[in-house]
């Protein structure tokens, strides 16, 4: 059954082969998984696995972490700036360039992560809103709301999702 949390609406009831974001652990839970992938930007992929890691926070849709050599060569821009997780550690960012377009700082990854999360180790999530596109097994995904956030939503999970105005207490 799925807890109800203070300060939210109640939860969505997962239907047959959903999952709700409010039965994802706190701290996060990393799960590999060998759906397909792809991202496209400037009009061309720039990203295709079957290798690749979700990260699983309570309240938020899962963030798909791919392999960095998956990416197609001069995809992924170092670029400065940084932030910090509680509980994966300090994350470095990349511009994304596909095509003729370049999206400054839109995907990030954790060099150095905490103990518990080495399997982000070479792996670079990217923000699906900033992006042409972002699939799972042949399904557009939908990003979810705010700025900060990089959750992937599927017809596979279900929220209510941080991230919409009045969410930032959840």
């Amino acid at each position: 059954m799925t807890p109800r949390w203070p300060g939210h609406p109640a939860p969505i009831t997962p239907g047959p082969g959903q999952e709700s974001v409010w039965d994802y652990p706190r701290p996060p839970r990393l799960e590999p998984t060998d759906e397909r992938i792809v991202v496209r930007l400037g009009g061309v992929v720039i990203a295709d696995t079957t290798n690749a890691v979700r990260v699983l926070e309570t309240s938020h849709p899962p963030v798909y972490y791919l392999p960095v050599e998956d990416f197609v060569d001069g995809a992924l821009i170092p670029t400065s700036g940084t932030s910090m997780c509680e509980f994966k550690g300090r994350a470095k960012y990349d511009d994304v360039r596909g095509g003729d377009v370049t999206v400054p700082g839109a995907a990030w990854y954790y060099p150095t992560p905490e103990p518990g999360y080495a399997e982000l180790v070479g792996r670079v999530a990217v923000y699906p809103s900033r992006m042409d596109s972002c699939e799972v097994a042949g399904e557009r995904v939908q990003s979810q709301a705010g700025d900060f956030y990089g959750g992937w939503i599927t017809s596979k999970v279900v929220g209510p999702f941080k991230g919409e105005p009045g969410t930032l207490g959840w």
